[in-house]
């Protein structure tokens, strides 16, 4: 099964390169599942539910978030009616929303999706190893679900990677976002786990983190805010990493990052040129 996850989704410049070239790509690839982590899509902060609707009426088949999730403050009633809008399944209980789920992907397969935020440099949230943990036990892999993808929304690389190889064997594809940097460590674990430490951000790159640069720049220097971080507005570059999962076994045969667009060199997962 060819899947694509794509990283944090930066204000109007990500999400124009997003809804323009995805469907293309799920045409031309025959990509058979897609998420998008889309927490910074409205301005930067949270999502609304018409873009919400927009990136999936672009072909994302699931959208994640993290700790800008709320920032809408609409999101806390509409995310119960939007069964493909996920928020970290480390909230405490009784939070609106859902922080896993199982889907139906194009060519009929089942595939779970979990969302979870670390805790390191972040807010404190409940565990996300126990969390996660019950999410990937009530929907096991080659059993209850054909593929499984976590999306470790985290600060910390060393979470990331922690969080990697407690899942190794268990989950096709453990991939980390919120830092905006897209890694080199795609590789798959000893265990046949996909891992990816951040996927990288859908946005400008010629900003800080997605953001103008002067507000950012101006605090670091007088360590005091002067504007508004608002989003930059340059072409943005699709981030994400693509798997491609053993039908039988639903853990990785391969994984590669994917850039297009922007500033950033371009490159193609080459099983999908291949057709491997």
């Amino acid at each position: 099964m060819k899947i694509l996850f794509l990283g944090d989704l930066v204000g109007r410049s990500g999400r124009t390169a997003v809804i323009e070239r995805l469907p293309d790509l799920i045409d031309h690839h025959q990509l058979d599942f897609v998420i998008v982590n889309g927490e910074n899509s409205a301005s930067g902060f949270g999502i609304t539910e018409n873009i919400l609707q927009d990136v999936l009426d672009a072909g994302a088949d699931v959208v994640t978030t993290g700790n800008h999730v709320w920032d809408q403050r609409d999101t806390l009633v509409y995310i119960e009616r939007q069964d493909r809008l996920l928020r970290p399944a480390n909230y405490p209980i009784g939070t609106p929303g859902r922080g896993a789920h199982l889907f139906t992907a194009r060519n009929g397969a089942r595939v779970m999706v979990a969302n979870v935020m670390g805790r390191v440099y972040m807010d404190a949230l409940d565990d996300p190893f126990a969390a996660i943990d019950k999410a990937v036990n009530d929907c096991p892999l080659g059993d209850v679900a054909d593929a499984v993808i976590v999306d470790v929304h985290a600060e910390a690389t060393s979470e990331k990677q922690a969080m990697g190889h407690f899942l190794d064997g268990r989950v096709s594809l453990v991939v980390g976002t919120h830092t905006h940097v897209p890694t080199a460590d795609y590789q798959i674990l000893e265990g046949g786990t996909a891992y990816m430490s951040d996927a990288g951000m859908c946005g400008d790159y010629d900003s800080v983190l997605g953001m103008d640069k002067e507000e950012p720049v101006s605090r670091f220097q007088r360590k005091i805010p002067s504007g508004r971080f608002t989003p930059a507005l340059g072409e943005a570059t699709v981030c994400g990493v693509a798997v491609e999962t053993d039908d039988r076994t639903g853990l990785a045969n391969a994984v590669a990052p994917l850039r297009i667009g922007g500033r950033l060199d371009p490159v193609l997962p080459p099983f999908w040129n291949t057709g491997t």
